[in-house]
């Protein structure tokens, strides 16, 4: 197999050769070759039907690459030869072409097509299509959904916006990972579920970047470096059509980011910049000091137990009139948020190029000096031959991070305290023990003076280079490298803890590197043949990735003001190291064939190698198969149903791997003794586990009504992934936790997904543009043989949803003790996994978004609202404390539905039952921009070419009954979830 995995590089280097062959050839001649016809320079204005003019319309040369755009005053400037034809196009009108014919001026009206929508160039990864001929199921979002929205990472902005791509916030805190699932859970891992993340034709890994800090349960978003506002548009693959072409890669999805290029009309500037504040927009509704102290009373009398120092604190030792909103300590501050954008791009009919940088800076509504700061710079560079045969282009994306957050302070925490709780600090503003050590506890702002400096930088940097060797054959290939570094500085001083248990100064340091490159030389072959079209690609790909890790402790230092400096440390801790190195290599084909542009045929197949598996299955084959037929073009049904404008019916079936597992796991693993000159086993070899197949069905209807003023989509899915590949747990009595294995489990994934486009209004002065998805999803295990004898079985069940919690059966408050019930399934008389009966869907029963675009003249007012239909969970008491459930008392005492004063294991039990679980379904006002443009003839007087002034509001409005702070993180324990964001700024392009 070894021999195997060397050809197949071979041959991937082979092809590469070739092209580069080629390509140096190509080079020489491109510089040397005359033009072919007489240049001249043609110039004019483009209007609508109403003599408006209309910016940005797209003016080509046919049949050649070059092109322009219109100005802000619909005037155009291109160098097109003399005999040539001019082709111009724009969304929502009809394409025109006209022959120049010797002339050099051509001004034309357009007339309206919204049928035209349907021809938007989409990014299909190794190709591009339009939704209309599309087999596969590709969603999209633009630059003008994304730019406005003061977000980190790009995947923020598209919450609700696209059908079957689910997003969940990773809180407050500013640069923690969200969560994305595309069609659902997959794997058995966590880590198997990640999507493939593409930039610019350069993979990065998706997987959250580790840290100490309080982002430790989400990790850091590895996209957090990129600029949102110099993304040119995000697609997202779905179903196995648009994935098999990217392999055992694709399984969960395929995101790709495409970044702006320049524009081949003379040179430009634009500045981008918005100021605003942050704020956390709910509370919770927590008791004043008096009506929590009778609460507090009551439960005592009731329970019939004697308040005292040990049990009841707040009643004996604490003040009865002091009384401070926690909520407004913890998190009642603003923080400020700025984005500043300068770019600068242009170029000629042959080359194009843009630079920009950015800078971008978020508070926190946290007390302390905690911020986010990024600095980013972009670089696109696309330029042709004269006889536009060579093409290169390149692109560069660097950012760089400091997130200094809250170290280990867990400020969502004080929900919990009494409103009568003593001061956090002492006057001279160190921490205050005394008062808290004097109840037995010990002080919520523990950790206060941590601190914890995270800093990253991001290289993506990508060249492809092109050449027509005969018309309609092309041979191409793409060169990606990557680079992320993380350093994490973690700082704990002794005056952050107890005096009382002698505490040193301490240091936390975490390093980590991802640096990846590959490699894709293509063959691309396209030829008619009377109705005919066939587009094919033959392609190869290298790719390695290279990772190391490394964390240590430093102690005893000498002085707070040394902590960090590692030479300073009297001791140091707990260092380790890893390097990880992952090889990859494929070769993929892919024909696309089309009849009289009805019938459509794709053809993807992949045959994957990875390194991350054993000599025995290293390689795997993986393709699918996609159809469409535009129904509406056919004669009969043009007849029957003029008012329908397109109807399309599209199906695909293929299969995709996943290789997303630890590497090295089929080898035996040696860690060093702590003594001199041994080794210790820590990991069980397994040279047969296998990939994961995951096997994807789809089909999918399209409507367009009276020339696609309303566009409807329908897809119904279902995805199977088998073989599932998990840390199989092993008996303790093994010496060893777990070894990788294939388990026959089976997940299934199925759901339904509608789109609706609609164009409600359009003239000379107004327009209206809704836009509606909705996803149903289902997900199950589907069927998993001997569950009941594995490690899982209490983890999962069959005919069940993955992400599940299986919880006792809540029957209420018992009349005589007072105390929350259960059901005792066995009737043991006793609690444990096995009265565990009740099946807890954390699943999403629906999810979607509901977006609005309306333009009057100069104005636009953008809005979506985001929704979702789901469980929660919303636990509000600490053990024997019930400060804050208002429905739990009346005059009369202390009532149901909440329990008497009880121990913590009452308490555990109930956290760990259907007591807590509500409806946390939302409907959330997810954005909200207005925006004016001033008017172009005012500002051709000072020089400007377009000035628009906007004011964007984020998470404005929340629509729920949940009771917590924010329905959508409910099970991740993060209290504080998203931030209402409102901002106000301003571009000007020059």
């Amino acid at each position: 197999m070894k021999n195997n995995y060397s050809r197949l590089k071979w041959v991937a280097l082979i092809i590469l050769g070739g092209i580069i062959f080629f390509l140096s050839k190509s080079a020489t001649a491109a510089t040397t070759s005359p033009p072919l016809f007489q240049q001249q320079v043609v110039s004019g204005l483009v209007t609508d039907q109403n003599g408006i003019p209309i910016p940005g319309v797209t003016v080509t040369v046919k049949n050649t690459k070059r092109g322009t755009v219109t100005n802000l005053d619909g005037e155009y400037s291109i160098t097109a030869p003399a005999n040539g034809t001019l082709v111009f196009s724009y969304i929502g009108y009809k394409t025109v072409e006209i022959q120049v014919d010797n002339n050099e001026e051509i001004s034309i009206q357009l007339e309206g097509d919204i049928s035209g929508l349907g021809e938007v160039k989409i990014n299909a990864g190794y190709y591009n299509t339009t939704k209309r001929e599309s087999t596969g199921n590709i969603s999209r979002v633009t630059a003008g959904e994304i730019e406005n929205q003061p977000i980190i990472s790009p995947l923020q902005a598209l919450q609700g916006r696209m059908a079957g791509v689910e997003i969940t916030s990773g809180g407050a805190n500013p640069g923690a990972a969200s969560t994305i699932r595309i069609r659902g859970i997959n794997s058995l891992r966590t880590e198997g579920n990640y999507p493939l993340y593409i930039i610019d034709g350069v993979p990065i890994s998706a997987e959250p970047v580790e840290t100490n800090s309080l982002l430790g349960t989400s990790g850091i978003d590895p996209l957090n470096n990129l600029n949102p506002s110099n993304i040119k548009s995000i697609e997202v693959l779905k179903d196995a059509d648009a994935t098999a072409i990217y392999g055992s890669r694709g399984a969960n999805g395929v995101v790709l980011i495409t970044t702006k290029t320049g524009a081949q009309a003379g040179t430009g500037l634009e500045m981008r910049i918005y100021t605003g504040l942050s704020s956390v927009p709910e509370r919770l509704d927590l008791l004043r000091t008096p009506r929590y102290l009778d609460i507090r009373k009551a439960a005592f009398e009731n329970d019939g137990v004697e308040p005292d120092q040990s049990n009841a604190y707040d009643l004996v030792l604490w003040d009865q009139e002091r009384y401070t909103d926690w909520q407004e300590y913890a998190f009642g501050r603003n923080a400020e948020v700025t984005n500043a954008n300068l770019t600068f791009s242009g170029g000629n009919d042959n080359t194009s190029f843009r630079l920009g940088g950015s800078w971008f800076s978020q508070g926190t509504v946290y007390p302390g000096d905690y911020q986010y700061r990024k600095l980013t710079g972009n670089m696109s560079l696309n330029h042709f031959s004269e006889d536009e045969k060579f093409n290169i282009t390149a692109s560069l994306n660097y950012g760089l991070d400091r997130n200094k957050i809250t170290g280990d302070l867990k400020l969502g925490t004080l929900n919990f305290l009494p409103p009568n709780a003593p001061a956090l600090l002492d006057s001279d503003g160190t921490l205050n023990w005394s008062e808290w050590a004097e109840a037995g506890l010990a002080n919520p702002f523990e950790g206060y003076f941590n601190s914890n400096v995270i800093g990253t930088n991001n290289l993506i940097t990508s060249t492809s280079i092109s050449y027509e060797i005969l018309p309609g054959f092309q041979i191409k290939s793409g060169f990606g490298y990557t680079r992320y570094d993380s350093d994490e500085l973690w700082t704990l001083p002794a005056r952050s803890y107890n005096p009382a248990g002698n505490p040193v100064n301490r240091s936390a340091h975490l390093s980590s590197v991802r640096e990846s490159w590959i490699i894709e030389p293509q063959l691309l072959y396209t030829i008619n043949f009377g109705k005919l079209e066939v587009n094919s690609i033959l392609g190869a790909t290298v790719q390695e990735n290279n990772s190391s890790r490394q964390s240590l402790q430093g102690t005893n230092y000498a002085s707070e003001s040394l902590i960090g400096n590692l030479a300073a440390a009297q001791d140091i801790l707990n260092a380790r190291s890893s390097r990880i190195q992952y090889k990859y290599a494929a070769v993929f084909a892919r024909i696309g064939m089309n009849w009289d542009k009805k019938y459509y045929l794709n053809l993807t197949g992949r045959r994957d190698g990875s390194s991350r598996f054993g000599p025995n299955n290293r390689f795997a084959n993986f393709g699918a198969i996609g159809t469409a037929w535009i129904f509406s073009e056919e004669d009969f049904f043009n007849n029957a149903f003029p008012f329908i404008s397109l109807g399309k019916l599209r199906a695909s079936y293929g299969s995709t791997g996943n290789d997303q597992i630890g590497d090295y796991g089929y080898l035996d693993a040696y860690e060093a003794t702590r003594g001199p000159g041994g080794l210790y086993p820590t990991a069980l070899a397994n040279p047969d586990y296998s990939w994961e197949v995951n096997k994807k069905l789809e089909v999918g209807l399209e409507l367009g009504f009276w020339k696609n003023r309303m566009n409807f989509g329908l897809s119904w899915y279902r995805s199977r992934s088998s073989n599932q590949l998990v840390g199989y747990t092993l008996p303790a009595i093994t010496g060893f936790g777990s070894v990788q294995a294939n388990l026959p489990a089976t997940v299934e994934n199925r759901g339904l997904e509608i789109e609706l486009n609609t164009l409600n209004f359009n003239n000379e002065n107004f327009s209206w543009q809704t836009s509606f998805n909705i996803s149903l999803p289902e997900n199950e295990l589907l069927r998993y043989p001997g569950i009941e004898q594995s490690s899982y079985a209490n983890t999962y069940r069959v005919g069940e949803p993955l992400n599940i919690s299986l919880n006792y059966d809540y029957t209420g408050i018992d009349p005589e003790t007072g105390y929350y019930s259960f059901t005792d399934v066995n009737e043991d008389a006793r609690l444990d996994f096995q009265d565990r009966t009740i099946v807890e869907d954390r699943t999403r029963e629906l999810f979607g978004g509901l977006n609005n675009n309306f333009t009057y003249r100069g104005f636009s007012l953008q809005f979506l609202w985001q929704f979702v239909k789901q469980n929660g969970k919303l636990i509000y008491y600490n053990a024997g404390r019930p400060q804050n459930i208002l429905s739990g008392y009346s005059s009369d005492g202390y009532q149901a539905p909440t329990q008497t004063y009880q121990g913590s294991l009452a308490f555990s039990n109930a956290i760990n039952s259907s007591r807590f679980v509500e409806d946390g379904s939302f409907f959330r006002l997810k954005t909200l921009t207005l925006s004016y443009d001033l008017p172009g003839k005012f500002l051709q007087t000072i020089g400007i070419e377009k000035f628009n002034l906007f004011l964007h509001g984020q998470n404005l409005w929340t629509i729920t009954s949940y009771g917590g702070m924010d329905p959508e993180n409910s099970y991740e324990g993060n209290f504080i979830g998203n931030l209402r964001t409102v901002t106000a700024g301003a571009q000007i392009n020059f």
